[in-house]
């Protein structure tokens, strides 16, 4: 029985093993590198062990380093997690030699799978070696590891040996392990995968499908399950070939098997040897959960007989740190708060007032919502996450709430190419135009003790914010009554003070809440919201008072 496990991870995932391990009455450990030193994860564990330097290769990729925090804690069993070591074979070797129980597959099923290479040759998939003309586009794409890394699409012979170098390069970073190859790129397909659990008494079971299309870089941003509108006999062959290629490899514990849909045909991809980013949304789905399993399996149980009915849908939304409109380029500073409003399931690494740093990936949050239809998921998840509050460096929070809106996906029509036709459309800042003014009023309040009404006509007074990479100016004038806006055709002032800010525009009133750090503003409001504006804007005061 196991009764302590370290989980050789960070962030959210090594969260959401403790949060099941604490239910099961399981001690936890974390590690946790210098830069991870006051980190969520290493907060919540029972214990916690520094892995020193702040790079991936010198702490959470030092598997002798995990091993050895494993036995000085007294776990007796380790959880990978995804990412980093997760699907490394010689690690969960290191665990089992050490005498420790490795909650994953055997070492000889990551090795097989682990390799995309070999597990593409064990389902009778060759890579192509001499690329030519006809091949083009191609996939270049690292044997080991996930998430995107290690990936370039190449369209010209001319860009093959560039697309080669920088995918060993990111590839040997991000996993410690540079090989890649080379496979026939299938554009605007559909990415769909397949969950499945398979125990020591030889039984394997799939749960299901889950939808993955809606992608960034290959990085998955939103997914589903199950899968909408695949075909029966579809569906019942990405199942019967998941459970082939685990057979194939005798594995043991979750693992997901990944497709590409296209013409009506399933492309097998690959197999992970982990648990997925996404496997919140197949437990919603059947009711169980996986991490639970997980520990089960690797004591020794077998399966309950019959895999659990599905009920509903579920669609789950990666919250990043992150400027879609710039290239999705990373963001990092203060996270002042971070609060999404319920139903909905939150899964994250950070808490108010956590740092985001420039050395690990830059996800905040998984937020998940589980209804009857699939129309209602979308609903609901599009709802909670216009209402949160997500104050700090600019996220993607309005890009997931329109692509959850958008009416390609809407109507189940979506592909791994969605980002490439519609970025520019879901990008497009289309600010609130009265969020600037609720902003200045607020301020106005709280410095209302430095002035007030004067009973003589007086210049209005002026405050600029950045939003978007444009600049706003809001006006406004104290007179007998109170606060009143300036330049803008049907506002009427209803109410201020520092948070809160009621307008009254052409008759209809709408709430805005404020908050300020520094010269970082944020503005939240949904009740007069145009379809185009976002709930949530980050302004920065041009006037940096």
């Amino acid at each position: 029985m196991i009764t302590s496990v370290l989980v050789a991870n960070r962030g959210e995932i090594a969260c959401r093993v403790f949060r099941t391990c604490h239910d099961l009455g399981i001690r936890t450990v974390a590690v946790h590198s210098d830069a991870d030193a006051n980190a969520l994860h290493a907060r919540v564990a029972d214990a916690s062990v520094r892995l020193p330097g702040e790079t991936p290769a010198d702490t959470y990729l030092r598997g002798d380093l995990l091993v050895k925090a494993a036995l000085t804690t007294g776990a007796d069993a380790v959880h990978p997690g995804y990412g980093f070591l997760s699907e490394n074979a010689g690690f969960a070797r290191a665990v089992l030699d050490a005498g420790l129980v490795w909650i994953g597959p055997p070492p000889q099923a990551v090795e097989a799978m682990a390799s995309k290479t070999r597990a593409k040759q064990l389902m009778g998939i060759e890579p192509l070696t001499d690329v030519t003309e006809a091949d083009l586009p191609v996939l270049v794409k690292a044997a080991a590891g996930g998430g995107g890394r290690g990936m370039r699409v190449v369209r010209h012979l001319a860009d093959l040996d560039a697309g080669l170098a920088a995918a060993r390069a990111e590839a040997a970073r991000a996993f410690g392990d540079g090989e890649v190859f080379v496979e026939p790129y299938v554009e605007n397909g559909r990415h769909v995968e397949v969950q499945i659990l398979a125990d020591t008494h030889g039984t394997v079971r799939p749960l299901g499908t889950r939808d993955c299309s809606l992608q960034r870089r290959h990085q998955k941003v939103i997914e589903e399950a199950p899968a909408p509108g695949l075909p029966a006999a579809l569906d019942e062959e990405v199942r019967a070939l998941a459970v082939r290629a685990a057979r194939a490899v005798g594995y043991v514990g979750a693992g997901t098997v990944e497709f590409l849909v296209a013409d009506g045909r399933a492309h097998f991809l690959e197999m992970n040897t982990r648990l997925q980013v996404e496997h919140p949304v197949t437990e919603a789905v059947f009711g169980i959960d996986l991490v639970a399993e997980q520990i089960r399996i690797a004591e020794g149980h077998p399966l309950e007989t019959g895999p659990p009915p599905a009920r509903g849908h579920a669609v789950e939304a990666r919250l990043y740190a992150e400027d879609p409109a710039r290239d999705w380029s990373p963001q990092t500073g203060t996270l002042h708060r971070l609060s999404v409003p319920g139903p909905v399931r939150l899964d994250t690494g950070y808490t108010d007032g956590d740092e985001i740093g420039v050395h690990y990936d830059p996800m905040l949050a998984k937020v998940v919502a589980h209804a009857p239809t699939r129309a209602q998921a979308l609903r609901t998840l599009a709802s909670a996450l216009e209402r949160a509050e997500i104050h700090g460096p600019v996220t993607n929070r309005d890009l997931l709430v329109r692509s959850l809106r958008h009416p390609e996906f809407t109507a189940a029509r979506m592909d791994t190419g969605f980002y490439d036709r519609h970025l520019p459309e879901l990008t497009d800042p289309r600010p609130d135009p009265h969020a600037p003014l609720a902003a200045a009023l607020a301020d106005a309040h709280g410095r209302s003790r430095f002035g007030g009404w004067r009973n003589v006509p007086s210049q209005p007074q002026t405050k600029r914010y950045v939003m978007a990479g444009v600049e706003y100016e809001a006006r406004y004038r104290h007179t007998r009554e109170g606060l009143e806006a300036e330049g803008v055709e049907g506002v009427r002032v209803v109410h201020a003070d520092a948070r809160l800010v009621i307008l009254d525009v052409d008759g209809v009133r709408g709430r805005y809440a404020v908050a300020r750090y520094g010269n970082q503003v944020h503005v939240n409001t949904t009740a007069l919201r145009r379809p185009e504006h976002p709930a949530g804007r980050l302004l920065r005061n041009r006037d940096n008072t």
